[in-house]
Order: structure tokens, then sequence, then C-alpha cells
């Protein structure tokens, strides 16, 4: 909760300190939220226009979900955190201490599912942004693009805090299994993001 309500210098300067947290994951959990917050935005300058009325039941549908993404990716600034704490003191366990390993298993576990589920949300995010851009005023698909480049750069940043836990698991089936999540839905995402991008960044091309 303290992280979620830092302002955004505080937020920062903790990024830009020695202290563990907040670290990437939670960084891409912020940006994420401000991608689809950008979303969000091309909705409300939507709904009420006669131009687009014809979609705007639609249009309000994908913003309750954009709010509630919001909600979500901006929660997991403060999960992350408290997942990467432990895993921390779990390195300065003695080598020879009994239950090491098991706790350290445990506390990679969980610092791999906070980035995880960051991952996830910014996949929805891109879908919800895909839409926003084709059905949104003309007015402001630029956010939608800017959106959809924010979204795509947390999946990345939370892809790579995925990653940097599963090398080092002992259960390899399990990480085996994250990964090759991780590696199909980054293919998918990042092409339907771009795509997003690139049709709205054409349209100001001359």
């Amino acid at each position: 909760m303290e992280l979620l309500e830092s302002s955004l210098v505080n937020f920062t300067e903790q990024l830009a300190s020695p202290a563990a947290v907040p670290g990437g994951g939670g960084a891409s959990a912020l940006v994420g939220a401000v991608g689809i917050a950008l979303g969000d935005m091309v909705g409300e300058l939507t709904v009420g226009k006669k131009k687009y009325a014809d979609v705007e039941e639609e249009i309000r549908a994908l913003m309750v979900r954009a709010q509630d993404l919001r909600v979500r990716l901006l929660a997991c600034i403060a999960k992350d955190a408290e997942a990467f704490e432990p895993l921390a003191r779990a390195y300065g366990i003695p080598k020879d201490a009994p239950d090491r390993d098991e706790t350290l298993e445990k506390c990679l576990h969980d610092a791999a599912g906070a980035p995880m589920e960051i991952f996830d949300l910014c996949c929805e995010a891109i879908e919800i942004l895909e839409i926003f851009g084709e059905k949104g005023s003309r007015l402001v698909i630029s956010d939608a693009a800017t959106g959809a480049a924010f979204a795509r750069a947390a999946m990345y940043g939370a892809a790579v805090n995925v990653k940097v836990n599963t090398r080092l698991m002992k259960d390899r089936a399990f990480a085996a299994g994250m990964d090759a999540h991780i590696d199909e839905k980054l293919a998918e995402y990042t092409e339907r993001a771009d795509r997003v991008f690139q049709s709205i960044y054409q349209q100001f091309t001359v």
C-alpha cells in the first residue's frame, strides 16, 4: 500500500536507489497501468459522440475492463515487492541449512508469480487497446498507439522478471511451463502491439 500511494517523484527516487524494491516488476506494472489508462481515456472521449453511437456500447464495456486492469496492475506494484523481499532474505540463509533449498524454491515460485500476473494483464491490455485504436475517436487514436507501446514495454519488463526467477528453480518442469507461456504469448502480443502502433503511426506519416 505504501508503494501504491507514493508520489511519482518518490517512486522513481526509490527505483533509482540501492533499495531492492521497487524494481523491474513494479516498474512494469506502473507502465502497464499508464498504458491501459490511455486506452480508457480514448473511450472517455469517444462515448457520447454521435459519430461513434454504433460502437458506444462496446466502448463502454471496454472502459470497464480497462479500469479494472488499471487497478489490478497498480496493485501488482505492491505484490511484486512483497514477493521479492522474502527471496532476497532467502539468499542469505546459510548454504548448509537443511531447509534452504525448499525455502528458496518457494520464494522463487512466488517471485515469478507476481511478474507473471503483470505479464498476463499487459497482454489483456494490448487486446483492449487494439479495439480502442480501431473503434475509438480518431481525434485521440494517438493515445491508443501510445498506450499499446507502453503495454508492450511493460509486457517485456514483466517477461524478463519471470525468467530471472525460473532459471534458478530446481523444479525444471514447473519452470519450463512458465517459460513456455511467456515465450508463446510474448511472440503473439508483440505482434499485436506493434500492429496497433504501426497502423496508427502510419496515419500520421506524410
